[in-house]
């Protein structure tokens, strides 16, 4: 079970923050930093000191670290034309020595797209599938040839398909609860599933839908990783779980039975729930950026259970 530390940055850090927190996740023996892609703070915090951007922000941790994957749950596909995303996603990945994985979704946010001006299209799924198809297409396209793409809402035409990243192939992330149309875009272009803050039930049967549907597609069951976001709150004994949990504005009952919350020996027992479902990688939301005691916690008494 790869432990991977998923960070949200909209509600309130800095860039230092951030590499701070990246160089433990390294130290540490984390498997990867990942971040979301987001540009306003939700709920009842103030977001100060205001956004930073998620590919901004890992060009500038690919020069920071050596070793830890480096990545996005998910980018917002309503941010960036896939042309232009092909080109960041390439370079950060040439920038850190080939360890970069991109998240792309749909993109659901209405509110941070009034605050700052950005499109908020009706028909986002759509334009995802074509994403995907763009973003993927151009990596792959052979050096010397060119890549061309007629959809509804993208054309490219003779693109040069450059730069390339310095993968093969760089992992790509799809994810989410829908029943349908989300596994048939995961079994045609994902490397890894992702099901975030999802029970152990759902997530069974969202693993499920998508194993079917790669193997409609022609991929085995197993071509795909699978992986979970959940929120994560450590304590090596209820006062340090309370109190955890009273700085992230939650509840310990429902950090229990939403995420993945007590002591390290509830915490490595729900994972196991998880791993007996077929969950491989999971995601710990980490919400105080400042606690890197937490961090210590985990590597040392959660993680050290699950090499």
């Amino acid at each position: 079970m790869d432990l991977r530390i998923f960070t949200e940055p909209q509600q309130g850090a800095t860039y230092d923050t951030l590499l701070t927190v990246a160089k433990a996740t390294e130290d540490l023996g984390f498997d990867a930093f990942f971040r979301s892609d987001h540009y306003l703070r939700m709920g009842g915090v103030d977001g100060l000191p205001g956004p930073t951007d998620a590919w901004i922000t890992l060009a500038g941790l690919a020069r920071e670290t050596k070793r830890i994957r480096l990545g996005t749950l998910m980018t917002a596909g309503t941010f960036r034309l896939p042309g232009v995303l092909a080109i960041q996603v390439a370079q950060v990945d040439q920038m850190s020595g080939g360890r970069v994985e991109l998240g792309l979704g749909a993109g659901w946010f209405e509110e941070e797209h009034r605050a700052y001006g950005i499109p908020f299209p009706k028909e986002k799924f759509a334009r995802l599938e074509e994403q995907l198809a763009i973003v993927t297409g151009l990596w792959a396209t052979e050096l010397g040839k060119t890549f061309d793409f007629h959809g509804t809402y993208y054309d490219l035409t003779d693109s040069p398909a450059l730069p390339k990243p310095a993968q093969k192939k760089i992992p790509v992330l799809v994810g989410g609860h829908g029943a349908t149309r989300t596994p048939r875009l995961a079994a045609e272009f994902a490397d890894e599933f992702n099901i975030p803050f999802a029970s152990i039930e759902d997530s069974e049967r969202q693993f499920g839908r998508v194993r079917a549907a790669a193997e409609e597609a022609g991929r085995g069951v197993d071509a795909l990783t699978y992986s979970n976001a959940l929120v994560v709150c450590v304590g090596r004994d209820d006062r340090e779980v309370a109190r955890r949990a009273a700085a992230i504005g939650r509840e310990v009952d429902e950090l229990k039975a939403n995420g993945l919350a007590g002591s390290p020996a509830e915490v490595v027992d729900k994972i196991g729930r998880y791993a007996a479902i077929g969950s491989q990688r999971i995601y710990l939301q980490i919400l105080d950026l400042d606690d890197l005691d937490h961090l210590e916690l985990i590597s040392a008494e959660v993680q050290s259970q699950l090499s």
